[in-house]
């Protein structure tokens, strides 16, 4: 067996620190008793004016990140997955988490089916030049 503890042929020096997923949710796979539901394309957008916007401290470093990300603008749930590197299951639990401490909010966005149909906004912008 090489150097170092049993088991380590498995890492190499470059992957850093190995975290499973279930030890950043606490064993969790729901995001939390609030029932949501985080589709990947979901989009978060950050509270800023949430009673503990300025205590990060409760916060462990991947909610911390979350919030980093959603600071600049609205993201998707696939977006924050992607820029954290963390499998979407991990994300959506950390956002159930800054969900339910109210920071921040989640909302779909418009389907297909309910916009309003071409013909009609041309129709609505011709009424408008009209007059």
């Amino acid at each position: 067996m090489s150097e170092g503890t049993a088991g380590s042929q498995w890492y190499d020096n470059e992957a850093g620190p190995l975290v499973r997923p279930y030890a950043m949710t606490g064993g969790r796979t729901q995001a939390g008793p609030t029932g949501a539901h985080f589709d990947l394309i979901a989009l978060v957008t950050l509270v800023t004016d949430a009673a503990d916007a300025d205590d990060d401290s409760l916060l462990g470093p991947e909610h911390r990140h979350l919030i980093d990300l959603c600071r600049t603008e609205t993201q998707s749930v696939a977006e924050l997955a992607a820029d954290t590197d963390l499998p979407v299951g991990v994300v959506r639990v950390l956002l159930g988490d800054l969900l339910e401490r109210g920071r921040v909010t989640v909302s779909r966005p418009v389907p297909p089916a309910q916009l309003p149909d071409e013909r009609i906004l041309h129709e609505v912008i011709a009424g408008l030049r009209a007059l």
